[in-house]
């Protein structure tokens, strides 16, 4: 029961309806095509919808721009590429690195705890749609070390990285 003293919590996405949501904006190039922008420097992102429940995410990427080594906290995501290629990498329980080459119109998801990197390794730039839920409030970065996975770095806020 709620109270008025009682804080509203985000709610979890069912993750079929996080998948919809991703390919609805993938899907819908005039809301995100216009707020296209690429940064030589570094990936570039917008935020395209947020609600309670969930937040969505245009992100551009260069050759060779990396997200390095990172989970969503308790957020559980999806993306797909719209433009170009990218390249995601994930960590098994063993601390195996294994690479999947990502194509327009391929969705993947990514459960609470999961680490993985996304990369465009490709020459041409990529062009990906995310969606979190709930929305995005922290990630923790890991390099690898001889025994596995180190955390270096959390992070807090509602971007993709500080």
């Amino acid at each position: 029961m709620t109270t008025p003293l009682t804080p509203l919590l985000s709610r979890r996405l069912p993750l079929p309806d996080l998948v919809d949501l991703v390919r609805y904006y993938a899907e819908a190039p005039d809301l995100w095509r216009p707020q296209l922008r690429f940064n030589a420097q570094s990936r570039w992102w917008k935020r395209l919808s947020t609600d309670d429940d969930a937040d969505v995410w245009l992100l551009t990427w260069m050759r060779d721009q990396t997200t390095e080594l990172h989970d969503h906290g308790d957020s559980t995501a999806a993306f797909t590429v719209v433009q170009g290629a990218l390249e995601e990498v994930r960590v098994d329980p063993a601390g195996t690195l294994s690479a999947t080459e990502l194509r327009p119109g391929r969705t993947q998801w990514v459960a609470p705890g999961i680490v993985h990197d996304v990369r465009n390794v490709a020459v041409l730039p990529a062009v990906s749609i995310h969606a979190y839920s709930p929305p995005l409030t922290q990630m923790t970065y890991y390099r690898q070390v001889a025994a596995g996975l180190e955390p270096f770095k959390t992070i807090s806020g509602r971007e993709p990285e500080a």
